[in-house]
């Protein structure tokens, strides 16, 4: 009989599925990560997980877990997972690719036009009784309409982000690991080295994944060649960024503010020097969250869950280079 772990709370119709095919423990929380000891704990004698980013998996999960057979990611990065031992020990490791691409463009959208625009700070200051009259330049902010937009990272969430800009007539420069000439075509974007990304835009934007090569990519000499009026807007991983660097560039001016979905350590505390800043957003990694999304990802863990028991590879199967 299948025994499976499930790492989150989901909805009922989604454990009746499971149940059907085994027995389900369900660590019911929202918001609060299994202990990780835990967690090992109940690895122990399971043959299928379904796990969040919160969730370690490594050697010694593994070596804990001798029955397992699948780890279902439910997230399209899998930083949380060591590749190399998960093939040593011979489990499969699935994520959820493509589902969410189109939810977390657009949550990126909303973070680009949040910032500029400054309705944090807007809403902050009517909240707070400080509206008192109109005034020409009171909270003005910068147009994205015709502006010039840097993608850092053409993959499906950055292509789906600057689908969204053709509507506001901006001009499109992306850089990545390798030229997309189908984008070119279909989204009129550009294809520029990072240095004239950085240099030129007006809104710089990170979807790319965390890698060796992608990690700190956005540190201090970086946020120097940035222009002041522009923004930094992060939805890809919190691990691209010299946090450091970052709020020492915001306290200088080097650049005129920045918004996070995505931060380097996962929840930020509360007396983050990042918190106390106006031209600054943050949010918590909310990038997927929509019902509809949510659901999508789980029944793909499910059915990558599904195939590994029915002796397959799971359909969205990740594995190490």
């Amino acid at each position: 009989m299948e025994k499976i772990l499930v790492t989150r709370r989901i909805p009922h119709k989604f454990i009746e599925r499971l149940e059907s095919i085994g027995e389900v423990e369900i660590w019911d929380h929202d918001l609060t990560p299994m202990p990780r000891k835990e967690f090992i704990e109940a690895a122990k004698d399971k043959t299928a997980m379904i796990v969040t980013l919160s969730e370690s998996i490594d050697d010694e999960l593994l070596k804990a877990a001798p029955d397992l057979k699948v780890v279902a990611n439910m997230a399209v990065g899998y930083d949380n997972i060591d590749l190399n031992a998960a093939k040593y020990h011979e489990v499969e490791i699935s994520n959820t690719p493509h589902v969410l691409t189109e939810t977390t463009a657009e949550l990126g959208f909303s973070l680009m036009l949040a910032i500029s625009r400054r309705i944090v700070e807007a809403e902050k200051y009517v909240q707070e009784g400080k509206w008192e009259s109109w005034g020409p330049y009171l909270l003005a902010g910068k147009d994205i309409y015709h502006s010039k937009v840097g993608i850092f990272g053409m993959g499906e969430i950055g292509k789906a982000f600057a689908r969204r800009l053709k509507g506001f007539n901006a001009d499109i420069l992306y850089h990545n690991r390798s030229q997309q000439t189908k984008a070119e075509h279909e989204l009129g974007a550009f294809y520029t080295s990072f240095d004239t990304l950085i240099k030129e835009s007006d809104f710089v934007v990170c979807t790319a994944p965390s890698t060796p090569e992608t990690q700190n990519t956005f540190n201090k000499d970086v946020f120097k060649k940035m222009r002041n009026d522009a923004f930094f807007i992060n939805i890809g991983r919190g691990d691209l960024v010299v946090e450091e660097d970052l709020i020492e560039a915001l306290e200088q001016g080097e650049i005129a503010g920045c918004a996070l979905d995505v931060v380097r350590n996962e929840p930020i505390r509360a007396d983050h020097p990042l918190l106390k800043m106006p031209n600054v957003i943050v949010t918590p990694h909310i990038g997927s969250a929509s019902v509809l999304t949510r659901d999508q990802m789980i029944q793909t863990c499910l059915l990558n869950v599904l195939d590994v028991i029915n002796g397959d590879k799971p359909r969205n199967k990740v594995e190490a280079h």
